[in-house]
């Protein structure tokens, strides 16, 4: 699988240490409660098809990037630096 890095451009992703699901780009207020926070911590949807994705570049420039892809055919649909989606979201 070949990820495109918006700073060093197309790597292979063995350059790239997979985090899990971009959810953790919206944590929750800290006075939550623990049970929002359990949620958060413990708690991922497991889908067939398009997600988005957190990747740290680790043998690159160390940037965290979100990887949006469909996990049936391998297809990387987009890349984007999280602070990017992350100002977006916000």
């Amino acid at each position: 699988m070949r990820i495109t890095c918006p700073l060093c451009g197309e790597r292979d992703r063995r350059e790239f240490y997979y985090v899990g699901d971009a959810v953790a780009l919206n944590r929750p207020d800290p006075e939550a409660g623990d049970v929002v926070w359990d949620d958060y911590v413990h708690n991922r949807d497991n889908p067939a098809g398009v997600t988005r994705d957190l990747w740290y570049h680790e043998s690159g420039c160390a940037s965290w990037i979100v990887v949006t892809r469909n996990t049936v055919t391998h297809e990387v649909l987009e890349t984007a630096l999280a602070s990017d989606v992350k100002e977006a979201t916000s």
